[in-house]
């Protein structure tokens, strides 16, 4: 093993270091084009996974929180995964299927189900993975206009461990939240 070969860490974010938050908001930053203070607050309350060099640099991370999705007439507690990442020179080297594997089998066993929201460039990467994607609308609960469609979403919000229990085509309500809501 290379002495640059990075380390999985796996914690709530009460039981992250002030460095390694800072390190894993640093890398969402100069991975997403249109980061923002919002998306880096849906990460934070959750369980993250960071893969982290000795230096500290943090090289991918993943986040799963909990948010309540409405569908089938039920609100359902979710497993909600945010922020993954992985740094732009380090990809296609399994760090984020490292970063997933853990997150995803806290979803199995603590969530009725888990669910994120895809850029195009990840699509490919979390079917490969067996999430689904939905194929019904998506739509949004609002604190003013009730619930309203999300239909740029359309296509890019994925469920795992659908079970029997959700229809892929019916309509999937997010919960409100500031910035992106899915």
């Amino acid at each position: 093993m290379s002495e640059d070969q990075p380390t999985l860490r796996v914690a709530h974010t009460a039981d992250l270091e002030a460095d390694e938050l800072t390190a894993a908001r640093a890398l969402l930053y100069r991975t997403f084009d249109d980061m923002s203070e919002d998306d880096w607050e849906h990460c934070l309350g959750g369980v993250h996974a960071l893969l982290r060099r000795p230096n500290g640099l943090v090289v991918a991370h993943g986040a799963v929180v909990q948010r309540r999705l409405l569908h089938s007439g039920r609100a359902w507690r979710v497993g909600y995964v945010e922020g993954v990442a992985v740094e732009r020179t380090l990809r296609r080297r399994g760090f984020g299927s490292a970063v997933m594997a853990p997150l995803e089998r806290v979803i199995d066993r603590a969530y009725d189900f888990g669910a994120l929201g895809s850029s195009e460039e990840g699509l490919a990467f979390y079917a490969s993975r067996g999430w689904r994607p939905w194929q019904g609308p998506t739509s949004a609960l609002t604190p003013t206009s009730g619930i309203i469609r999300t239909p740029d979403e359309d296509g890019y919000i994925f469920v795992r461990r659908d079970g029997s229990h959700l229809d892929l085509t019916g309509e999937l309500t997010c919960d409100w939240r500031d910035g992106e809501v899915w």
